[in-house]
């Protein structure tokens, strides 16, 4: 698989270089836009876009509200690499082909990663269009380094502490106070989906600890703690799980857009600050 990695991520430069030129340089920050805030792709200065089902090996995203394309720019005066869509283990793919991205994205050059979903709020206190800021996880999702460890990405066992990381969340609390943006603060629970969570889920997860639910993310942060890429991460609250309001994916990327302008300012801000 490294070989593999590699030879995607050598594609991707040498064909973003040659569609960006002078433009081009090589990306420090990774951001993946969740269901709903591919629009952010909007602030960015964009010197090379590349559909993903051009990358060789790469998956494609099969999510409505998922563009598929991998944007190259700047954005806060930072060179970025943005997925304008990801993918998911409910779409059928592995978990090592979940965060295949995020690991070409090392080998890419970037440093930070920047991670955003859409989720459903178990904690009373959230309300819909709420941001949270993500301070930990619970993973329901098969592990990506389940299998032989490969060295060179990153260590057998590695240490899942602060895997969001707290100077990003520092950083996010400035921007908020100095942006008049309310963050809430919490733990994110990642299920397989593709089913909404059923009302006894939600309290399940309410009970063993966290304050959302949705089907991402954590695969991806996995993968990014294995190599050692420092993550921020922040949530959409699209539903609140325990209404008795039906779980509706239009519904999700309609609340994920008319939140996605206080994303775009919170994560532009932070990365700024980089």
């Amino acid at each position: 698989m490294l070989e593999q990695i590699k030879k995607t991520a050598s594609f991707i430069l040498a064909e973003a270089a040659k569609i960006g030129g002078s433009d081009f340089g090589t990306p420090e920050v990774g951001i993946i836009l969740g269901t709903g805030l591919g629009g952010l792709v909007g602030s960015i200065d964009i010197s090379a876009s590349i559909d993903y089902k051009d990358i060789p090996d790469f998956p494609v995203s099969t999510v409505e509200g998922h563009s598929g394309r991998l944007i190259f720019g700047l954005l806060g005066g930072r060179r970025v690499v943005a997925m304008q869509g990801r993918f998911h283990y409910y779409e059928g793919y592995e978990p090592w082909q979940v965060v295949f991205p995020v690991r070409v994205m090392k080998f890419l050059g970037v440093r930070t990663l920047f991670v955003s979903n859409a989720s459903g709020g178990i904690n009373p206190t959230f309300r819909t269009g709420d941001i949270m800021v993500i301070t930990d996880h619970i993973n329901l999702i098969p592990n990506p380094l389940v299998g032989p460890n490969i060295a060179e990405l990153g260590p057998r066992f590695p240490d899942m502490h602060g895997c969001y990381d707290p100077h990003l969340r520092e950083i996010a609390a400035q921007v908020a106070a100095a942006e008049g943006i309310e963050l809430k603060y919490g733990v994110y629970v990642g299920g397989t989906g593709p089913t909404f969570e059923t009302q006894a889920e939600y309290r399940y997860f309410g009970a063993i600890g966290g304050d959302t639910a949705g089907m991402s993310t954590t695969p991806e942060v996995i993968a990014a703690r294995h190599m050692g890429i420092p993550v921020f991460g922040a949530s959409i609250i699209t539903n609140v799980g325990l209404s008795d309001e039906a779980g509706d994916h239009e519904d999700v990327q309609k609340q994920g857009a008319a939140a996605e302008k206080k994303m775009t300012t919170l994560f532009t801000e932070i990365i700024k600050r980089l």
